[in-house]
């Protein structure tokens, strides 16, 4: 037997309520695991641990002096979301991915929102992601983001919120799936007592969402990648082979009479829609930065004359500069006249002096970011962090403050999780997937990240977190 014994919360957590008693949604999967042994459990994980390092489900981190590749680890209680809070958090995310493409096609067209004066103009022209050679360039259907990634927290007062919009090149998915595909093979009988809705179906969304993208009749896709030594490289590979797909690498490519072609045992092919894994400046040596080994030549002169499709389009990542984050809220009420359905955390701008003033005198309270950063790092949690690094850190943010914004820190709700002394509250995210094509798709459910030390609110891969699969229950 297995008994539950956790101490009753201090913030939100997913399963428990505050008195200690299981929540109704969670009551099921109490019971069963009630009737497990610690060495049954024990040996579904490792079954788990020895799976994933079949398929090669790994994370190469950077800055690691072995250059290993590491398993993220995967925990075996599932993050259960009733159906009531997923409409909830559906209609929220398909409200603002719209915002922000709207915001897209605004900033590189007729700037109506920076002539209203609701986003600075420095902050859109002077930001290292806005790229001038999209201004008056119209895509098709007027999508710049096909694949966004939208982190959500749960607070203590039981909302959700909005901690970062990710529309650059989202990662993350192939873990969704591959958590599922796992669970499923482990605990078959948990899904004959939960209505979980199914996610397997995503790679065909996002083949029909690039396909639909292009003017082709029958267009090519391939997902471009830098590479095996890129971090990401196995979901590269997951899920070009899951949409049946190419996927190719810089130097597979050549542009010839303004197309792109591929390299194939049989001939050029034509190549109509990128699903890319490179960031901006690698895309084209010609255009961005000259010593890219990893783009193609001549790309974005193809690109230009409407003759291929970059899912997400060149120069997206404006929307999801954290610098830009507060403003979502006002592109929400200014593009569609509605009232956000999902709210953001309260930001500080460093940029703006009296904020500055604020972070300095409160960082030891404070998330401090880097508004380009990400994966986890140039980033400060205050209370768990020493003085020195507090003070460290607020000598940089002086030194340079408009490249920082500031958060408070904020009590990530938390979700029972197998540590090495048993069971125990960790905290966690959920990043769910956007797909933006004809229609607005996604899967129920996302990818829930854990923090797997105690009391880290850090759920990176990159920084030691793990995953867990995320059951979205159907109405």
């Amino acid at each position: 037997m297995h008994a539950l014994t956790l101490p009753a919360p201090s913030h939100y957590d997913e399963m428990l309520l505050p008195s200690g008693a299981i929540r109704p949604h969670y009551q099921p999967f109490a019971n069963w695991l009630h009737a497990q042994t610690p060495e049954a459990l024990a040996k579904k994980r490792a079954e788990a641990d020895l799976l994933f390092h079949k398929v090669g489900i790994t994370f190469a981190v950077y800055g690691d002096e072995a250059g290993a590749e590491r398993l993220i680890p995967f925990d075996t209680v599932p993050r259960i979301v009733p159906a009531s809070e997923w409409q909830m958090l559906e209609a929220g995310l398909r409200q603002r991915v719209s915002a922000l493409n709207r915001f897209l096609w605004d900033i590189y067209h007729d700037h109506e929102i920076i002539k209203a004066g609701l986003v600075p103009a420095e902050q859109v022209f002077a930001n290292a992601q806005y790229q001038p050679a999209m201004q008056g360039l119209d895509l098709p259907h007027g999508i710049y983001a096909h694949i966004t990634g939208v982190d959500l927290i749960r607070h203590a007062d039981g909302g959700y919120y909005v901690l970062e919009d990710n529309l650059r090149v989202p990662s993350g998915v192939s873990y969704m799936l591959e958590n599922r595909k796992m669970m499923m093979r482990l605990f078959p009988e948990l899904f004959a007592q939960y209505p979980v809705a199914p996610v397997a179906h995503y790679p065909t969304l996002l083949l029909n969402t690039l396909r639909h993208a292009s003017v082709a009749d029958s267009p090519t896709v391939v997902v471009l990648t830098p590479g095996p030594f890129n971090s990401a490289y196995f979901e590269h590979a997951f899920l070009a082979q899951q949409m049946g797909v190419e996927l190719v690498e810089g130097q597979d490519l050549f542009v010839k009479d303004d197309y792109l072609y591929m390299r194939t045992t049989v001939g050029p092919r034509r190549v109509d829609v990128i699903y890319r894994r490179i960031d901006d400046a690698f895309l084209d040596p010609l255009a961005f930065r000259a010593d890219s080994m990893l783009g193609v030549p001549g790309l974005l002169s193809v690109y230009k004359q409407g003759n291929l499709i970059l899912a997400n389009a060149i120069g997206t990542g404006v929307a999801d500069d954290k610098s830009i984050y507060p403003y979502v809220p006002e592109m929400i009420r200014f593009y569609l006249g509605e009232e956000p359905i999902l709210h953001n955390v309260p930001t500080w701008q460093c940029r703006k002096p009296a904020e500055l003033d604020h972070v300095l005198t409160h960082m030891a309270e404070l998330v401090v970011k880097e508004v380009h950063g990400a994966g986890g790092y140039g980033m400060l949690v205050g209370p768990a962090s020493t003085t020195a690094e507090v003070e460290d850190f607020r000598l940089r943010v002086r030194a340079n403050p408009a490249n920082y914004i500031a958060q408070p820190t904020l009590c990530l709700s938390s979700c029972p999780t197998f540590v090495e002394s048993g069971i125990a509250p960790r905290h966690i995210d959920l990043r769910p997937f956007v797909l933006t094509g004809r229609e607005t798709t996604m899967v129920a459910g996302g990818l829930t990240r854990v923090a797997l030390k105690a009391g880290s609110l850090v759920v990176n891969s990159s920084q030691g977190g793990g995953t867990k699969d995320t059951w979205v229950l159907e109405a």
